[in-house]
């Protein structure tokens, strides 16, 4: 029973023997084959170069060729030189023909060993057919120097070097100069000529230029462009020195008269001369930054140099592989908030997205369910951000008409009583994707950046642009210790937009002039609005009477949305305004004091409670009062004139857009406030033109937008371009090549901002919200983040 249950294991063991030795065996067989193989090819190399060898010698003659008068004189010394080889050749080929040479090749194969083939039969020949030609009379010394000459140069290179693990090295090196001197041959060009060129350095030189232009790649004409001098010199360093002349007192109009005055003298001097075409185009160039840019750009360029960024600059930006762009919309308010921070980056992203060409997400703050108690109207909160993102959307397609596709995420935020606002807590920016991080639009930077301890914006992202909304200095002047306040507030709004944007747009020359800023209205009104401006004028072609009450003001109910220039003009004018009756909508921290101050002076004012500007019930108002000169833009008188209506503002920074509305009636006295109103209720408001309607849509305002914010050019450019300019046809890096003093001042302001802002004590002292620096337990759950222990330890920042 053993035996039974052994056999069969040991049957298998021996068929496993006996395969494995028979697979050896093929393998053996195979590898022996592949030697006998490689050696009988090695032997019709030999062959192959006795062959090639003797088609030399016997190519000697008119290989090396003479001046006819010296060939005639030489012929028969280089046949007998010939005849005298041949037997020396004859003798080598028997030798490397041999039928055992194969077996010589076997034993020297190995891993250290080489095969050389012995040339010195050939060189003894060689060299003692010189010895008898130097000693033979006939010639002269010239002749007989460059022909010794010659034969050393053949001497070096059949002389063949010891080569460690390549066998064919040697047969393929010696072949290379044979079929060289075979080229030579066929060419007119004699050897002594070829001599006579190596002596002069001609073919040096050559070989050298080819050498440098195949390694080196240098362009021919970057030798052409002049190096900076002088007044280029000092215009440059004026440029990258704004920021510290800026904090002297010195502002940037004399900056740029000073570089203008300084590049004028170049141009001056580079048109009485013959220009090259890169400089040509320079001097053509209107703007004297982009000359002075593109000048510095040519000539890094000629000199080799590539800037790689700064000491505070992050070189290491995301790199985005998708053919779309993404912008990321980051404000501080959401909805049901109606505030202007809530509405217009929501219409923003919707308008974007509407395109298709980009990829867009709304980062909108969380507040916890306390908060959203304080802040949110009609006692409406939300248990989940799902649920909130539902409620906008709903909102928003109620408004436009059509479907948005973009996203909306959240931030953690907390509510400050007495700003009245919402402050970011934690770090905003980790709440963007890295592979969505490229275009960034900052809705309030100076705002989201006041406590910000977190990655800086430009680094994250390839380009941030700021929009400004609100007039924060106005609201500080109003508070106690306004001026002081307002000092330090100016100063901190450009520290940060300086080291967190790369471009700023102002809705009105009302806000703070911040550095990198541009003035364009950036905003629209809903098409809800523009349809009940049609509904209007349909009904005023029919005859029939569009507006049947008077004037009204809508606003949130604080002082410093204008009730208080409101009152005061209604009191001052209130005999010119007799039996002027004017309806308030709006709710507020401050609607207890407004009502008391105009019950206590006897103004016939009715206040309702705040609605939606769009609400049936203020249809048919035909007059809007805005006398606000803390607005930066107000939305309502947009949304008003867009309705058909008359609307009476002060003669301000914030109207500017809307003075070129003939319904918008300005006023810069009190007096003139009691004429322009007199003059609304008196008449009937124009109908808009397509161009008037237009130009307050959203389609209008996304396309300003895109265009001075540089989204436009962005979204537009080819990826691989790397941010180039071209001059005449010739790429030049000019963000990437020059190095700035203004960068490395803004990535110091960021680096110390950073530093300060991490700091609990000077955050408190600042008037930042307890506890904002980090999110905090219930933002983590409601939110779904890492505890902030995990996020945060308590040995890190």
């Amino acid at each position: 029973m053993v035996n039974e249950t052994q056999s069969p294991a040991s049957s298998n063991a021996f068929s496993f023997l006996s395969r494995s030795w028979k697979e050896v065996r093929v393998s053996a067989d195979a590898d022996l084959q592949l030697i006998r193989n490689r050696a009988n090819s090695f032997k019709n190399l030999a062959t192959s170069f006795d062959r090639e060898l003797e088609n030399l010698i016997s190519s000697v003659p008119s290989a090396f060729s003479v001046p006819s008068a010296i060939r005639s004189s030489r012929q028969p010394a280089e046949i007998d030189f010939v005849k005298r080889l041949q037997p020396k050749l004859s003798e080598f080929r028997r030798a490397y023909s041999a039928p055992d040479f194969s077996k010589r090749v076997l034993e020297k194969w190995g891993p250290r060993g080489s095969i050389r083939i012995d040339l010195s039969a050939i060189r003894n020949a060689i060299v003692s057919e010189e010895a008898d030609g130097d000693g033979d009379g006939v010639v002269d010394f010239d002749w007989a120097r460059k022909r010794r000459r010659r034969r050393r140069r053949v001497l070096r290179f059949m002389e063949e070097p010891k080569v460690e693990k390549d066998y064919w090295e040697p047969i393929r090196a010696l072949k290379a100069r044979l079929g060289e001197f075979e080229r030579r041959r066929s060419t007119s060009t004699s050897t002594v000529d070829i001599f006579e060129g190596w002596k002069s350095g001609e073919i040096v030189e050559k070989v050298k230029s080819s050498l440098q232009k195949a390694i080196c790649k240098e362009p021919e004409d970057s030798k052409k462009i002049p190096p900076l001098d002088v007044p280029e010199l000092l215009a440059c360093l004026i440029r990258q020195s704004e920021p510290f002349l800026d904090q002297l007192g010195v502002r940037k109009d004399v900056c740029d008269k000073l570089v203008e005055s300084l590049c004028s003298k170049r141009k001056n001097q580079l048109l009485m001369h013959s220009l090259s075409g890169e400089e040509s185009s320079i001097i053509g160039n209107d703007n004297m930054n982009d000359e002075l840019d593109l000048r510095l750009a040519s000539v890094l360029q000629s000199t080799g140099h590539c800037y790689e960024g700064g000491f505070w600059t992050d070189t290491a930006k995301h790199d985005m592989t998708d053919q779309k762009r993404h912008v990321a919309i980051v404000t501080t308010a959401s909805l049901p908030w109606m505030t202007g921070t809530a509405v217009n980056p929501l219409f923003r992203a919707a308008y974007l997205a509407k395109s298709a060409k980009q990829n867009v997400t709304l980062l909108v703050p969380w507040l916890c369910k306390s908060d959203q108690e304080l802040v949110y109207p009609n006692n409406v909160t939300f248990s989940s951000p799902e649920e909130q993102e539902t409620y906008i959307r709903n909102w928003l397609e109620e408004r436009i008409g059509f479907k948005a596709d973009f996203r909306i995420s959240f931030y953690p935020g907390k509510f400050q009583k007495e700003r009245r606002s919402i402050i970011p807590a934690g770090d905003t920016s980790q709440f963007i994707p890295s592979k969505d991080a490229d275009i960034a639009v900052l809705e309030e930077p100076e705002h989201l950046n006041w406590y910000h301890h977190g990655k800086r914006w430009t680094d994250k992202f390839n380009h941030v642009v700021g929009v400004v909304h609100t007039n924060y200095l106005e609201y500080i002047k109003r508070e106690k210790n306004g001026a002081l306040q307002a000092f330090f507030v100016k100063h901190i709004n450009n520290w940060v937009t300086r080291a967190y944007c790369n471009k700023v747009l102002r809705l009105s020359a009302a806000t703070q002039d911040l550095p990198k800023s541009i003035v364009c209205n950036v905003h629209g009104v809903s098409p809800k609005f523009l349809k009940i401006g049609d509904k209007v004028a349909a009904e005023r072609e029919l005859g029939q009477q569009a507006f049947s009450k008077g004037a009204y003001f809508l606003g949130k109910m604080v002082w410093a949305k204008g009730y208080r220039e409101l009152i005061d003009l209604l009191a001052n004018h209130k005999s010119d305004l007799d039996g002027f009756k004017l309806d308030v909508f709006g709710n507020g921290e401050d609607a207890q004091e407004v009502q008391s101050a105009a019950t206590r002076l006897n103004l016939n004012l009715n206040f309702l409670k705040g609605r939606d500007h769009a609400d049936d019930s203020l249809h048919g108002y035909k007059v809007f009062i805005n006398p606000s000169v803390s607005d930066v833009l107000c939305t309502a008188t947009a949304e008003a004139l867009a309705m058909g209506k008359f609307v009476v503002c002060a003669d301000h920074p914030s109207n500017e857009f809307f003075r070129s509305f003939p319904n918008c009636l300005t006023y810069r006295t009190s007096e003139d406030f009691v004429a322009k109103m007199r003059e609304a209720l008196a008449n009937e408001p124009q109908p808009l033109t397509p161009e008037q309607r237009y130009k307050l849509s959203w389609e209008a305002a996304t396309q300003r937008f895109l265009e001075y914010s540089d989204l436009e050019r962005l979204l537009n450019e080819d990826r691989g371009n790397g941010g180039t300019v071209k001059i005449n046809g010739k790429a030049l890096a000019k963000s990437v090549s020059m190095p700035s003093l203004t960068e490395l001042y803004d990535g110091g302001l960021a680096f110390a901002h950073y530093c300060l802002t991490g700091n609990e004590f000077l955050r408190l002292c600042t008037g930042a919200v307890p506890g904002t620096r980090d999110y905090g337990k219930q933002h983590s759950k409601d939110l779904n983040l890492l505890p902030p222990q995990v996020e945060n330890p308590i040995y890190g920042w």
